[in-house]
C-alpha cells in the first residue's frame, strides 16, 4: 500500500489535471442512464429503476474503483503508461501469466456488451424522437434506428484504422464533453420537476433520489467545473467547442421545430372553425 502515498501523495499533478482525467472516466461511465430507458418497458417502471441503480452504484463501487485501487496498490503510477493497460501492468508485477492476453479477452467482451447496450438505446431513443416528431419520420422503424447506429458505428470504427492516433483520442473527450453536459442537464431537470412535483402531485413521487436537494446542488457545479477544466486544457477544448456546437444547433433545430408545429396547430384549428 505504500504506493498510494510514495509517489507525490494524491494529484501530484494538481486538480486540473484531476478534472480533465475526470472527462475520460464520464465516457467510461457513459450509458448507466440506460436503466431509465430500459424501464419505461417494465411493468414496475419505479421499482425497475430502483433496483438497477442500486446495483449500478455497487457494481462502481467494487469493480471500477476497487479494481483502480489495487492497480495502483500493486503498481506505481510512474511506471503506467498510455500504450499499455494498467490492469496488464499490474498483473504482470505480480506474476500472473498471460495477462495481456486475458485482459484482451475481458476487454472484448465489455466492447460487445456496450456495443449491443448503445445501439439498443440509441435505436430506442430515436425511434421515440421520430415518434414524436423530433426526428425524420423513416427513423420510427426499429429496424432502421439500428441499421443507423450500425452504420455511425461502422464509420467510427473506419476513421479509425484511417487516423488510428487521433480518432480515438477524440471520441473520448467529445463523447466525456457530450455525456457532463448530459448529465448537467439530468441534475437541473430532476431538481426542478423533483420540487415542482412535491409541491403539486406528491403521490406521483414513488421513487425519490436520497440526499435531495443537496446531493443534487453538489453535482451541478462539480460538473461545470468539469467542462470548465476542458476549456482551460488544449487537448480538450476543441472538443468542449465542438460539443456545445452541436447542442447549440439542437436548440436551434427545437426552436424550429416547435415554431413549425405551432403553425401547423393554428392553420389546423382555423380550418376546423
Amino acid at each position: 500500500m505504500g504506493n498510494l502515498t510514495a509517489h507525490g501523495e494524491f494529484a501530484p499533478h494538481g486538480l486540473g489535471a484531476v478534472l480533465t482525467a475526470t472527462v475520460g472516466v464520464v465516457f467510461a461511465f457513459g450509458r448507466t442512464e440506460i436503466v431509465a430507458v430500459a424501464a419505461a418497458e417494465c411493468p414496475d417502471p419505479g421499482r425497475a429503476v430502483a433496483r438497477a441503480t442500486r446495483q449500478i452504484v455497487w457494481r462502481i463501487l467494487v469493480f471500477f474503483l476497487g479494481s483502480v485501487l489495487l492497480v495502483v496498490a500493486i503498481a506505481p503510477w510512474p511506471q503506467i503508461s498510455g500504450g499499455e493497460s494498467p490492469y496488464v501492468t499490474a498483473l504482470d508485477r505480480i506474476g500472473v501469466p498471460f495477462a495481456a492476453s486475458a485482459m484482451s479477452a475481458v476487454i472484448l467482451t465489455a466492447l460487445m456488451s456496450v456495443l449491443g447496450s448503445t445501439l439498443y438505446a440509441s435505436s430506442r431513443m430515436l425511434h421515440t424522437l421520430a415518434g414524436h416528431g423530433d426526428a425524420p419520420r423513416w427513423a420510427a422503424a426499429p429496424r432502421r434506428a439500428v441499421l443507423l447506429g450500425t452504420v455511425v458505428g461502422c464509420g467510427a470504427v473506419a476513421a479509425q484504422a484511417v487516423s488510428p492516433g487521433r480518432t480515438f483520442p477524440f471520441l473520448l473527450n467529445s463523447t466525456g464533453a457530450v455525456l457532463v453536459i448530459v448529465y448537467l442537464g439530468i441534475a437541473v431537470s430532476q431538481f426542478v420537476l423533483r420540487i415542482r412535483t412535491e409541491r403539486t402531485e406528491p403521490e406521483r413521487m414513488t421513487f425519490r433520489m436520497w440526499g435531495f436537494p443537496y446531493l443534487t446542488v453538489l453535482v451541478v457545479p462539480a460538473l461545470s467545473a468539469v467542462l470548465c477544466s476542458m476549456l482551460f486544457t488544449a487537448q480538450t477544448r476543441p472538443q468542449l467547442l465542438m460539443s456545445l456546437g452541436s447542442l447549440g444547433v439542437v436548440l436551434v433545430a427545437r426552436i424550429l421545430t416547435r415554431g413549425r408545429r405551432r403553425t401547423g396547430e393554428l392553420r389546423f384549428v382555423n380550418t376546423v372553425r
